[in-house]
């Protein structure tokens, strides 16, 4: 059975270990990745991960799954509220 929250939500919840091994829960959809950057849309906003040789070893979007191998450099947030409003799209928001 599922794992939801007061708001019904899947919870969202990464673990990093030793900089090169990510598992994420909570998660919508891939947006986009390659090599130096993975763009996740979580429960809890857009999440960008940066690093270096990053490779998406398990998605499972029924299940809200994702694994990342590789060298993490950083995790970003921002708030996917608002997104497409003005009719533009979720990256050119983003990188404003």
């Amino acid at each position: 059975m599922e794992d939801l929250n007061s708001t019904g939500r899947k919870p969202h919840k990464l673990m990093l270990t030793n900089r090169r091994t990510c598992t994420i829960s909570g998660v919508n959809d891939v947006l986009s990745f390659d090599v130096n950057e993975i763009l996740l849309e979580t429960e809890q906003g857009m999440l960008m991960i940066k690093g270096n040789e990053l490779h998406v070893s398990r998605l499972s979007l029924d299940k809200g799954e994702v694994d990342i191998d590789g060298r993490v450099d950083s995790f970003t947030y921002s708030e996917s509220a608002g997104y497409g409003a003005k009719g533009e799209s979720i990256l050119a928001r983003l990188f404003k």
